[in-house]
């Protein structure tokens, strides 16, 4: 079941001020409120994502990247797209 994508962007938008919230009280570098609210951003986001692509064929320019920075998705075609560009 879709849900209208503006519920899901309110939900993300809501997930952005609980991430501020969290990082403006954080008690230390690994705070486990920012944490869980950097994931809620990350679901958030997702569902939006979905929401949006269900009711109007479209995405955002935004992706989401693991701990260590490398896009969640597979990457595996994007490396072969990245073969074929000359370096600068």
């Amino acid at each position: 079941m879709s849900i209208d994508p503006r519920v899901a962007l309110q939900s993300l938008v809501s997930a952005f001020e609980e991430h501020l919230a969290a990082a403006a009280s954080r008690r230390g570098p690994d705070d486990p409120s920012v944490e869980a609210a950097y994931v809620g951003i990350a679901d958030a986001f997702e569902d939006y994502e979905e929401a949006l692509f269900d009711a109007y064929d479209e995405v955002t320019p935004l992706e989401i990247y693991d701990d260590e920075g490398d896009d969640v998705e597979d990457s595996e075609d994007d490396d072969e797209e990245d073969e074929d560009v000359d370096p600068i």
